[in-house]
């Protein structure tokens, strides 16, 4: 075969394969889900309560979320306008009130028909296989800021989260000069905060100097929960809980919505 030959059957050849490439989906195509958040906002054209929200996060191929009762994990793909779950989806075994748990079910077996799905910036819709609205959720904000929160766990410095003692209350504020405040139990502190994408820096806080007997044991959690909000390094919004990591990802603090708790 002549040269010349040979070069224009090569370019018609490559000319053929970059046309191939150009119709594929590219790897953001197949991803446009990845690292959003979501809470459901109606099943089946139903309202969903929010006191008991349902979540689901995509990230790195997986979702993850709360049903509402339990926590959830599985596989999923979405290309184009096609979506579909992983065929095992794993989950806590707590158990709920009934209405929680018929909800529960409802949102996990929609998880595992649905077929396509819808995607704006503020709502996502999954659908069934002719296109009809199975759920549809709007989107998780990311931002703590004007946010405020009741405490429901802290770690205690001896690798355990230990839930706040009865009988006291401890609380967050996150305030939009980038002021973080509130109660630790017996005094009212104040540090600073800065967040972007999901990593977060707290500063040592300052606080008022009273002291507190009772409940027994105020004054050790109050020090044990202010050294480890200052240990935060990530943080994580799920519905109206709020979960504060270490860079190691041990959990330093939790907490739920003082406006949903």
């Amino acid at each position: 075969m002549q040269p010349r030959l040979i070069l224009i059957v090569l370019t018609i050849i490559v000319s053929l394969m970059l046309s191939g490439c150009a119709t594929t989906d590219s790897p953001s195509q197949a991803n446009v889900l990845n690292s959003t958040s979501w809470v459901l906002s109606a099943l089946h054209g139903q309202p969903s309560p929010p006191s008991k929200p349902v979540t689901m996060h995509f990230e790195q191929g997986g979702i993850h979320g709360s049903d509402g009762c339990n926590r959830y994990g599985s596989s999923y793909t979405a290309t184009g306008s096609k979506f579909n779950a992983g065929e095992n989806i794993v989950s806590t075994k707590i158990a709920c009130p009934e209405p929680v748990m018929r909800q529960a079910e409802a949102f996990q077996s929609v998880l595992t028909v649905a077929r396509g799905y819808k995607m704006d910036a503020q709502q996502l819709t999954l659908l069934g296989t002719n296109g009809e609205t199975l759920a549809t959720f709007t989107a998780q904000s990311s931002s703590l800021v004007g946010t405020s929160w009741h405490v429901t766990g802290y770690n205690n410095g001896k690798q355990a989260v230990v839930s706040v003692i009865i009988g006291s209350e401890l609380t967050a504020d996150f305030k939009e000069d980038g002021r973080l405040g509130g109660s630790a139990g017996c005094n009212g502190y104040a540090a600073t905060f800065t967040s972007s994408g999901k990593g977060i820096k707290i500063s040592q806080a300052a606080t008022t100097r009273k002291m507190c007997e009772q409940p027994e044991g105020l004054m050790e959690q109050e020090a044990q929960y202010l050294k480890a909000l200052s240990t935060a390094a990530t943080y994580r919004l799920d519905g109206n809980r709020l979960e504060l990591r270490t860079t190691a990802g041990a959990l330093a603090v939790t907490l739920s919505s003082a406006d949903n708790p």
